[in-house]
């Protein structure tokens, strides 16, 4: 690039002669700039010039700089609000936003989508793991293309736990067939990177990393060969599913577990009694496992295992197989759910809760409020995810208190579940927004993206 000469001027000065040369002479000198607007301010013409520019800076100065009591123009305020995005200002935005949407205004979904992107992607470089943590899960749960560039700098991240919801993320946005950091993720130190890489990489049938995939299966005696034959099994090599299954029955509960859920997500009609076999497992995170993988599955044949699962003695196990019955959809399991809304785990009857809700029984709607009063946060924001299963009136009034816990545990459940219902909830989660704890808030951005994007303004989800 040639260098720019020292007698050359800067951009945003080129930028602002050039609003005041069409301030100077009017529409002689750009006939067009501003037809949309006959009657537009000085201001607001000034500003529309520097953000075509993209100085973005420069109209941010423009709105800062307007006397204490000058009333800007609901355009100059646009401008700004759109500016304040561009540049991953989104706190500074919202605090413009009701605005520029104006009072008393339904909430604007296009103004509403890039704030809200912009409020998770100004966290991904927090100095605070937890907070980092917070959005990349949020966008690993989105898959937004337009987060590519984003998404590529976390798998650099010092946190396994971001490199690997990066890898997911990316994934999930449809981008590993083009990803090159992806490719290079399957040689991170940490094995949980690696395998959401191989997840990742095996889903979008990336065949020249094949070599690698084999590599893994022939060296490596954990977890992570099960995940490297899922891999290569859904680019064709049909074999592995063999290799698969008998991994369900070794000694290292670890193993068994990987090869369970593989078993459960691929959906293969001969892994059925494998699955089924399994809740009667030694161990209880085995048959807690096996009776999550019978819900992914989603066959009618996994109602009599995940029935003998509910009388487990492990409250976890039982909490597991009562979410899974619910997942397979079918009605007529609503009286062995019912019974599960007295067990003696609280955790267990919020488990049963949401299933019922989410095979349309509203009788529980009582018992999920009740869960949402209890002393212990864990307990409430157990039921925010239960309600998240129902649109009914009710339920979303009791989100919209959990939203306003003091603890930010149910705020955080409540803002996630805002997110999957319908309603009138997207001035409900801008509140949110406001939140004292920034995963709260980066929740309740994520919550509007998905329901801005079934309002009308939808990204490509794969």
């Amino acid at each position: 690039m040639r260098a720019r000469s020292p007698h050359t001027p800067h951009p945003s000065v080129v930028a602002g002669f050039v609003a005041t040369l069409i301030l100077s002479f009017g529409t002689g000198a750009a006939p067009d700039a501003f037809s949309a607007a006959p009657n537009a301010s000085v201001p607001e013409r000034e500003a529309a010039v520097l953000f075509k520019a993209a100085d973005y800076p420069a109209v941010i100065k423009l709105f800062q700089d307007l006397p204490p009591d000058a009333t800007p123009s609901k355009e100059l305020l646009r401008l700004s609000f759109q500016s304040y995005v561009k540049l991953g200002r989104g706190e500074e935005a919202l605090k413009i936003y009701p605005r520029v949407k104006g009072e008393g205004q339904a909430d604007d979904p296009t103004l509403l989508r890039p704030l809200a992107l912009s409020l998770i992607t100004s966290r991904v470089r927090d100095p605070k793991e937890h907070v980092r943590i917070a959005a990349y899960t949020v966008l690993a749960e989105l898959g937004l293309p337009e987060t590519a560039s984003v998404l590529e700098d976390g798998l650099l991240d010092s946190s396994v736990f971001v490199r690997a919801r990066a890898a997911e993320a990316i994934g999930k946005a449809g981008l590993a067939t083009k990803s090159g950091a992806l490719k290079r993720a399957l040689t991170d130190e940490a094995p949980s990177v690696r395998i959401a890489a191989m997840n990742a990489l095996g889903d979008a049938r990336v065949t020249d990393i094949t070599p690698r995939l084999i590599e893994i299966g022939r060296t490596e005696e954990g977890a992570e060969a099960i995940f490297a034959y899922a891999a290569l099994y859904k680019m064709g090599q049909t074999d592995k599913l063999i290799d698969i299954t008998n991994a369900a029955t070794l000694p290292d509960a670890e193993v068994r577990m990987a090869a369970l859920g593989v078993l459960g997500r691929l959906k293969r009609p001969a892994s059925l009694a494998v699955l089924s076999q399994a809740v009667y497992d030694p161990n209880p995170s085995v048959r807690a496992f096996a009776a999550g993988a019978l819900g992914e599955f989603g066959s009618p044949g996994g109602v009599a295992p995940l029935t003998h699962a509910l009388g487990d003695d492990m409250a976890m196990v039982r909490g597991v197989a009562a979410g899974s019955l619910g997942r397979l959809g079918l009605k007529e399991n609503r009286p062995l759910l019912q019974a599960l809304t007295t067990d003696p785990s609280i955790q267990v009857r919020a488990s049963a809760a949401e299933s019922l809700l989410r095979l349309g029984d509203t009788s529980v709607l009582l018992l999920a409020a009740d869960l949402a009063r209890n002393p212990d946060p864990s307990i409430r924001g157990a039921a925010a995810q239960a309600l998240s299963a129902t649109s009914d009136k009710q339920a979303l009034s009791v989100l919209q208190a959990l939203l306003q816990d003091q603890q930010p545990l149910p705020r955080l459940m409540a803002a996630k579940a805002l997110g999957k219902v319908s309603g009138p909830v997207i001035p409900i989660l801008v509140k949110g927004l406001q939140d004292s704890d920034e995963a709260v808030r980066i929740a309740a951005a994520g919550s509007l993206l998905r329901q801005t994007t079934h309002s009308g303004k939808p990204a490509r989800h794969p």
